[in-house]
């Protein structure tokens, strides 16, 4: 540091002789603001001044590597040698600098002094942001010159003092102390590991914010600190203002209550003496958490997954569905306890007569909806004359009989929608919810919601069955509905297979799905609705939704009802009932998508479907099954790309739930890029400090994709010559497009939806998503003290029939190591025929996905493999 002061010193010295005492001092502030904050843009600077690189100035903070004093010194000695100061101010440049290089120089020593360890903090952590004072005014040029110049006065009044909090939890009122400023619009980040795991929200034109928001946020970081970035919010971008920070051994070690944590101002910026940020948190690791103890399932208290927007529901009904239809006798029996078979269900099938049957109204909300499919191909019980017909007559057909036919499909290119208002959010994320909600019969005089969720769009290339032809029937069946992205449209095959899960709910978890589709209604149409009021006058309510609580004989809680379990007046089972449902419905979804939006992060729940996932694997006994289009997430966890911003907790969780498996040397399965290697080095790693010499990472996790094959004996004959149909013809396979988005727990708790596992669908802030999770309470691992075998079980044990190619005794315990062995084999033996010259039949659908996983958990994709499709069943 004293060099560093002799330099400027001798620096001064040697320019300031002469004629050139004259020139005015203002050249110098630019100079005084780049050593003052590194992230603010050159101003007030002539062509004679030379300032750092704009190059590096305009970096984002995060990428930007910590400054060194040499580094400084190059930079900014320049600028000074190039301003003309008169003697008499001398002094004061002097000391303005030596205090801005002590400030910065003690900002170094501060950083580079933290040397904490990086610990796992696997929990939940109870976090409330109080407050924060004193901070920067970021907006202010004439601020900035006042607090260095401080001789000429304050031209403001100054602000109340911070350190005593307004009792009224308004937060806004923090900053009306300073009403003749314009200052910063502070919010607060927390960060771990480099993800975000909570942000407050925007309080304007403050230096003293009082926030009182708080979080609830599952934990599986690896890291060394919390991280609190306190951020000015601008139109064009967020400034940091400061960081202040918790060593994880700290937070580990049990509660802090109402603590002033110092806010750090970035490198090469001083920091304000009494700048602070006030928090409260508490963490709970997982093994000491009696929610996850006993699964959702298992809970007594039966509350499901709390801290979201919808509660559990009692009294309800789920008919769980996989594929658009299965035909008579195309799956294995599968036995249920007591001697009962599960019946697979005929999701559109179901669909078209619940539309046949409405009388008030009908609801649907899409990514896509073709208004040429046909719901009804292949028929197994009758139907009307007017089910023949195609979606969108149907819709008319059913809206000229006086039913309120509402429709929200997001307005993409795919969408063949033509008919009815869209609601258009954007162009990078979508509307990717999927429902339909209908009255249906509830008595001989009384009509119920019922709805339908999960994966499957009412558009093109989704009807499919279990046996997921190629080329048969594609005149017939698949007329005019020949799907295959990765061929010509008038090419006879193959067409391109579709797996997908759905479900039917009803009960009081129903109307919960109702009330999500008119929330996004009302949004969708605000405008829309008063376009219409004042060009047509009184037709305006033409699109207005129905108001149930006013027909008498349509069933609807009663708004006098204080139970969270929903009203018993809509329940259609009760608690004595072996066949009854407890259902909760989750969201990813925020105020931009949803009119009545929850201003307070407790009751908003929009990242719920991440919250059920997350409680789900925590409180796994056995085995976890999951079936999804994409598997993405924890990349702050990722060997390398951990930047990559995927930051959900799933992989991580099961990465996790495994590794606390072999440490109890408790046996437990998961059947599922980037992501395959960090839970395969996590698995590895823990056998290892086990000393399990004789277990591999596949005895506990495996990845799984769908192929279809036809036999020899199928030839389907064409006129084309196209290379394209002469390849597929000759080799005759083809992927299944797995659409799923479904995970099974222990056989007794289900979650289904529209999510993916991915960012956008978890994030809450992206793509609007919804998902049911059921159980059934009579068949739980708690109540039975065995392996259940309800609706759940005949569910899981259905997809296997469908995937595996038929049912065997090894599947009935699915966490077992022969069950997993014999999986594992039944894939690799049709691995190697799918990608055989030779036709051979495969044994069900299952592949084991292309990849190679040695003791330690390393992973290499098989040679030639590189690029395989991504699509994924996991297990």
């Amino acid at each position: 540091m004293a060099l560093f002061f002799c330099l400027l010193l001798r620096s001064e010295k040697r320019h300031t002789t002469g004629p050139m005492e004259a020139t005015s001092t203002f050249l110098i502030l630019p100079f005084l603001f780049h050593l003052h904050e590194l992230s603010s843009p050159p101003i007030l600077c002539s062509a004679t001044t030379s300032f750092p690189s704009p190059t590096l100035l305009q970096q984002p903070l995060a990428s930007r590597k910590e400054p060194n004093p040499s580094l400084l010194l190059h930079f900014f000695l320049p600028p000074l040698s190039l301003c003309y100061t008169p003697p008499r101010f001398r002094w004061l440049l002097l000391l303005l600098l030596l205090f801005l290089v002590f400030q910065v120089t003690h900002n170094w020593t501060a950083m580079g002094s933290t040397s904490d360890q990086a610990i796992l903090l696997h929990g939940d952590l109870d976090l409330e942001i109080i407050a924060a004072r004193d901070l920067v005014n970021m907006d202010l040029f004439a601020e900035r010159f006042r607090r260095c110049f401080g001789f000429c006065g304050l031209p403001f009044p100054r602000p109340a003092d911070s350190r005593n909090l307004p009792s009224s939890s308004t937060s806004a009122s923090a900053g009306r102390a300073r009403p003749k400023i314009i200052t910063s619009d502070p919010y607060t980040k927390v960060l771990l590991a480099g993800a975000t795991v909570a942000r407050t929200h925007v309080i304007p034109n403050t230096q003293d914010p009082v926030w009182r928001q708080r979080f609830r946020i599952p934990l599986a970081h690896r890291a060394a600190k919390i991280e609190f970035q306190v951020k000015d919010n601008d139109l064009f971008g967020a400034q940091l203002i400061g960081t202040a920070t918790i060593p994880a051994a700290r937070v580990a070690s049990g509660p802090l209550s109402q603590e002033w944590l110092p806010i750090i101002a970035p490198p090469g910026r001083p920091s304000k003496p009494d700048s602070a940020l006030l928090v409260s948190l508490s963490f709970i690791p997982v093994e000491a958490n009696p929610l996850y103890q006993h699964g959702i399932a298992g809970d007594c208290k039966h509350l499901g997954v709390r801290d979201t927007y919808f509660h559990l529901r009692k009294g309800g009904k789920v008919t769980l569905y996989q594929d658009a239809h299965v035909r008579a006798g195309e799956l294995h029996e599968i036995e249920l306890e007591g001697g009962k078979v599960f019946q697979q269900g005929k999701c559109w099938e179901d669909i078209c007569h619940a539309i046949l049957e409405a009388h008030h109204l009908i609801y649907i909300a899409g990514w896509s909806l073709y208004d040429k499919v046909k719901l009804v191909r292949e028929p197994t019980r009758p139907l009307p004359e007017a089910g023949k017909r195609t979606l969108g007559e149907l819709l008319k057909y059913k809206s000229e009989e006086g039913v309120r036919v509402c429709v929200l499909v997001w307005d993409d290119k795919t969408s063949h929608d033509k008919l009815f208002f869209k609601s258009v959010v954007g162009t990078l994320y979508t509307h990717h919810q999927k429902c339909l909600l209908v009255d249906t019969e509830a008595s001989p005089s009384t009509r119920k919601i019922t709805a339908f969720l999960g994966g499957l769009d009412l558009c093109d290339g989704r009807y499919d069955t279990p046996q997921h032809r190629l080329f048969q029937d594609l005149e017939s069946v698949y007329d005019n509905d020949f799907h295959n992205p990765m061929l010509s449209k008038q090419s006879k095959g193959p067409r391109e297979p579709w797996h997908d899960l759905h479900c039917k709910i009803e009960g009081p978890a129903a109307y919960d799905v109702l009330k999500n589709f008119e929330q996004r209604w009302k949004k969708a149409t605000r405008f829309h609705v008063f376009r219409k009021h004042l060009k047509n006058g009184t037709n305006w309510h033409d699109d207005s939704l129905i108001k149930i609580d006013r027909i008498s004989w349509i069933l609807s809680p009663s708004p006098s009802h204080t139970n969270t379990h929903g009203d018993p007046n809509i329940w259609v089972s009760s608690d004595e009932d072996c066949e009854n449902w407890h259902v909760q419905v989750f969201r990813s979804i925020d105020s931009g998508s949803v009119k009545g939006f929850p201003k307070s992060v407790d009751e908003s729940g929009s990242m719920s479907i991440h919250t059920a996932y997350v409680k789900a694997i925590r409180s796994a006994r056995h085995f976890i099954y999951i079936e999804n289009q994409y598997f993405l997430g924890s990349s702050y966890g990722w060997l390398s790309y951990d930047n990559a911003g995927a930051d959900n907790l799933i992989p991580m969780e099961l990465a996790l739930k495994i590794a606390s498996k072999i440490r109890a040397g408790e046996r437990f399965a998961v059947y599922i890029g980037q992501t395959m290697k960090m839970i395969y080095s996590i698995i590895g790693e823990e056998l290892k400090s086990t000393n399990n010499d004789k277990a591999h990472p596949q005895d506990y996790l495996n990845f799984y994709c769908l192929g279809k094959e036809l036999p020899n004996d199928i030839i389907h004959s064409t006129t084309q010559v196209s290379n394209e149909v002469v390849l597929s013809e000759k080799y005759r396979r083809f992927m299944i497009y797995v659409h799923a988005k479904g995970m099974v727990v222990d056989d007794e708790y289900v979650i289904l939806g529209s999510a993916n596992i991915n960012q956008r669908s978890l994030d809450g802030s992206r793509d609007t998503e919804i998902a049911m999770g059921a159980y059934q309470p009579y068949h739980t691992w708690e109540s039975k003290k065995i392996h259940p075998q309800g609706q759940v079980y005949g569910y899981r044990m259905s997809l296997w029939a469908e995937h595996l190619g038929g049912v065997d005794p090894l599947f009935k315990e699915p966490h077992s190591l022969d069950c997993v062995k014999h999986v594992n084999k039944l894939a690799e033996e049709n691995w190697s025929r799918y990608n055989a010259e030779d036709i051979i039949p495969l044994k069900g659908h299952l592949l084991m996905y292309p990849i190679s996983v040695d003791a330690d958990g390393k992973v290499e994709p098989l040679p030639g493999k590189e690029t395989f499709p991504t699509s994924v069943v996991t297990f």
